[in-house]
């Protein structure tokens, strides 16, 4: 029997290549999303539910399966406020560990920062690392925390300046030392998490730039 894979920011440049990397692999017979918007996708494998993240309490007892992927995120500009961005990159994903974790879930996988500190100055770096400190803390068995350096791939909203600091980058990126400021895809980044899935390592996994290119190779 194939595993129940639970996918939340399948909508995002991860989560979109995730749950059709997902819905390939026969090792999974079911993949479930949690968004806000539909997916737009229609397959025998997929299960969808439209949820607001506000109110886990409506859908929390759904979380159920073998792994949760979490890849949902924003930005300061489109969450219009520090606070909005922060129940988004931490409380909507915290929530939806924590149920997860309640319902048996084992395995978690998490896309992060490259810069996650808890103890960070950066707004967006200390929420990451925050996240990653809390749900480390909710009993999983195999906990990977992905950290991916600048997103290259297909955004629906393009964002002002990362064209020009994806070439930039994919240019320093080959020189000795300094594979994790290379641009890495969101299709690679995806398989990466699946194949760290399938190692099935206890306890906590950090993956950096590098070693998710070779993941996702």
């Amino acid at each position: 029997m194939g595993a129940r894979a639970i996918v939340i920011g399948s909508t995002g440049l991860v989560g979109k290549q995730l749950v059709e990397q997902l819905l390939e692999d026969a090792r999974f017979d079911k993949v479930v999303s949690f968004a806000r918007r539909a997916t737009g996708k229609t397959h025998a494998k997929l299960e969808e539910h439209l949820v607001d993240f506000k109110t886990p309490d409506a859908w929390a007892d759904k979380v159920q399966g073998d792994v949760l992927f979490s890849a949902l995120g924003t930005t300061l500009k489109q969450a219009g406020s520090k606070e909005a961005q922060y129940e988004v990159d931490y409380t909507f994903q915290f929530n939806t560990a924590k149920a997860a974790a309640k319902n048996g879930v084992k395995d978690y996988v998490l896309v992060s920062s490259a810069s996650a500190s808890a103890s960070s100055m950066l707004f967006y770096s200390r929420i990451k690392g925050e996240l990653e400190r809390d749900t480390e803390k909710l009993g999983f068995t195999c906990m990977t925390y992905v950290r991916p350096g600048l997103l290259g791939g297909d955004r629906e909203k393009p964002r002002a300046g990362e064209r020009f600091a994806e070439g930039v980058l994919d240019v320093i990126g080959w020189l000795p030392g300094l594979g994790n400021a290379k641009t890495i895809q969101g299709k690679t980044v995806a398989k990466a998490m699946i194949a760290a899935w399938n190692q099935h390592t206890p306890g906590v996994t950090v993956l950096h730039n590098k070693q998710l290119f070779v993941l996702g190779a």
